[in-house]
């Protein structure tokens, strides 16, 4: 069967007015999970084009804040939200949290990004992987303790690494493929709850 970008959720989106049919998995990470909370900080990393930054404005309300990091340009605009276009390799956190008044720690971390495929199944694992591994760098050294991470893995035999990290470092780790994950897609999340900084190895 040929491959139909656009499905019922591709439609569901636009009908809902939503940057993207990635959406519908964040609302079900969310209500299975009950991860976002009114007033809560959130960092978005692979936030283009937007969609997952539009549920979390919603969710964390006029007093809660979001910031979305992405390669490609964000163009949507969002009274509680800001958006940086830059490369999570090289950019400097300090600068932007001090030039968007949006200090961390973050009671969420939560990551969508997904590699540039070459078509090359080992090359683009490892490049999702890497991705992953940023992510949660980035989670263990700005989340709040007891706060959450959301994070997109495209399955490979690097799963159970990332899965013990997980585990290590918060109270739960949880999988979910989402309903309105494609078919063809090897895409899975995994979500840490209830970050525990003191599980990380002190540095010297």
């Amino acid at each position: 069967m040929a491959y139909n970008r656009k499905d019922y959720y591709f439609h569901k989106a636009k009908e809902d007015n939503f940057a993207a049919r990635s959406i519908y998995k964040l609302e079900e990470i969310d209500a299975k999970f009950r991860l976002i909370k009114p007033g809560n900080k959130i960092l978005d990393l692979g936030a283009a084009p937007g969609s997952w930054s539009q549920y979390a404005s919603k969710k964390v309300g006029v007093k809660g804040r979001v910031l979305g990091i992405d390669l490609q340009p964000i163009k949507i605009t969002l009274s509680n939200a800001a958006f940086i276009e830059g490369d999570i390799h090289d950019v400097k956190w300090d600068d932007i949290f001090a030039e968007f008044e949006i200090a961390p720690p973050f009671d969420l971390v939560i990551s969508d990004m997904a590699p540039r495929t070459t078509g090359i199944k080992i090359t683009d694992q490892a490049r999702s992987t890497e991705l992953c591994e940023m992510a949660l760098q980035i989670g263990f050294k700005y989340l709040k303790p007891g706060g959450h991470f959301v994070m997109k893995f495209f399955h490979s035999e690097d799963f159970e690494d990332l899965r013990n990290q997980i585990r290590k470092n918060f109270g739960k780790c949880e999988i979910l493929r989402p309903k309105s994950t494609r078919k063809e897609s090897k895409e899975i999340f995994l979500i840490g709850i209830s970050y525990k900084p003191k599980a990380l190895a002190p540095t010297t």
